[in-house]
């Protein structure tokens, strides 16, 4: 008999260049390889689709994140492993979207700000600090660290696959993938 695995939003957050898109893509990975199926819910492609038009103003940036996290809802409820790579900068709105969603795991995906500058390939950061970007999360505007997330991934010590099978263990142990013994790229 096949067990049955319930869906989840697994929600990234953190500043630009933390390792949220490159982590949660080696999770969404491993989770297909277990036969679950997921879907990535990346900030800067919903951003060109969904949340075309808006702009980074704080009413914008809420609007953005409600939205992913309505469909990463409309996801997890109906099976599917749910993951959103999206800085997501304020407190309050990743509560909001935890509030409304019944299986919610939260991956703060730390790195200093000096770490995340130093990793900025398409260099937004030298551009908010000369001014040419305004609103900049993490220089002009403020991120909100998660204060009891579920997982912390600390991408300035650890490895990909360090921060990637913190995840997926967290996911074995609540129930949400089959154990890596079944299939495994990242086992121990």
């Amino acid at each position: 008999m096949t067990a049955i695995y319930k869906g989840v939003t697994l929600w990234f957050t953190g500043l630009s260049g933390s390792g949220k898109t490159t982590i949660s893509a080696a999770v969404a990975k491993e989770v297909r390889l277990r036969d679950r199926n997921v879907e990535i819910l990346d900030g800067d492609i919903v951003r060109t689709h969904l949340s075309k038009g808006l702009g980074f103003s704080k009413e914008d940036r809420d609007t953005n994140i409600r939205r992913i996290g309505f469909v990463a809802n409309l996801l997890s409820r109906n099976g599917v492993v749910a993951i959103t790579a999206a800085i997501s900068p304020y407190r309050h709105i990743r509560d909001e979207v935890r509030a409304m969603t019944a299986d919610f795991l939260e991956v703060y995906v730390s790195a200093p700000l000096d770490v995340c500058e130093k990793r900025d390939v398409k260099g937004l950061y030298a551009k908010a600090r000369s001014g040419e970007i305004k609103g900049f999360t993490g220089i002009d505007d403020p991120y909100e660290p998660p204060l009891t997330p579920e997982i912390i991934c600390h991408t300035d010590r650890e490895t990909i696959e360090e921060s990637t099978q913190k995840v997926l263990t967290e996911l074995e142990l609540r129930g949400y993938i089959p154990s890596s013994k079944y299939s495994s790229s990242y086992s121990q």
